[in-house]
């Protein structure tokens, strides 16, 4: 995970090992070599998926010298690179806090274990009174027939259990850790909460969509709050996506691995550009399809 970057520019090789000096522990080689076990509990993944989306896009940058950001959004933790790249917050501020975070989320899983299902099919109208009827909430609101619900193991089976009768197609637990973005994260909301009131934020250099709201934020106190509040809050994208679409936006780039928001984006609104840039070669072909639209 981002090893080909580090290797070929020596402005994201910098801020990897700024990572690792900053955290205090080689993260960049649980990222390189893995195990995957290690790379994927919540307190490393976390700060993994930060450092690596700020790194491509500073590749981005590298080749792309006059490209104009106009808006960001980030899924989840997305929301925080996404304010690091508007200048909310430097880089080590919001490594910090993302760290913290996930830190803070997985002792909360340890705490109050649940678990998480994908609803596939279904109106939001139905899962949301499936979710109601078995005690769990809505975690995230992807796109059109895709929808997360999150609480405990046992909510989540019955969820799983009762989808086709609720009108779905389909409920799948999924593997994760615990129940994100549900109120069993209540107590990591509150530790992150302390951290967000002590660190340096400003504005953004341009707007950011927060995941609670699907709105741009506004001042200080609001964006501390909604990026408190996401801890234990409904993700909203689909919403966010559809309040960027309408102001106009038609242009957008991935960054990180994969390409799942180009595929919820597809289901959003079907034909709109995404870019993926995720690695040197994709972000080699991003690169020249913006110098084409800037152009």
């Amino acid at each position: 995970m981002g090893k080909d970057l580090y290797g070929a520019l020596p402005r994201v090789r910098a801020m990897f090992d700024r990572a690792d000096e900053i955290l205090g522990y080689p993260l960049t080689q649980v990222m390189f070599e893995g195990p995957s076990e290690e790379l994927t509990k919540t307190s490393r993944c976390q700060p993994a998926l930060y450092l690596h989306g700020l790194a491509c896009l500073e590749a981005l940058k590298e080749r792309v010298p006059d490209l104009k950001i106009s808006a960001a959004a980030g899924l989840s933790l997305g929301e925080f690179t996404a304010h690091a790249a508007a200048g909310t917050f430097d880089f080590e501020t919001g490594l910090a806090l993302v760290s913290q975070r996930g830190r803070f989320m997985e002792d909360a899983c340890r705490q109050n274990q649940g678990s998480m299902a994908a609803m596939i099919g279904g109106e939001e109208e139905d899962v949301r009174k499936l979710a109601e009827s078995v005690g769990v909430e809505v975690a995230n609101l992807n796109c059109p027939g895709q929808t997360v619900l999150s609480g405990t193991k046992d909510g989540i089976a019955a969820a799983v259990a009762g989808a086709k009768q609720a009108g779905i197609r389909m409920g799948k637990e999924l593997d994760v850790a615990g129940a994100y973005h549900s109120s069993l994260m209540q107590p990591a909301q509150d530790r992150l909460a302390t951290e967000l009131a002590e660190a340096a934020i400003g504005e953004p250099q341009f707007p950011v969509i927060c995941n609670v709201g699907a709105r741009q934020v506004s001042g200080r106190d609001d964006i501390r709050t909604t990026l408190e509040s996401q801890v234990t809050g409904s993700v909203r994208w689909s919403e966010s996506m559809q309040f960027l679409l309408a102001a106009g936006h038609d242009t957008f780039v991935e960054l990180g691995p994969g390409s799942i928001l180009a595929g919820l984006m597809n289901r959003i609104q079907r034909g709109t550009q995404v870019l993926a840039a995720g690695d040197m070669d994709s972000i080699g072909a991003a690169a020249e399809a913006l110098s084409a639209v800037t152009a």
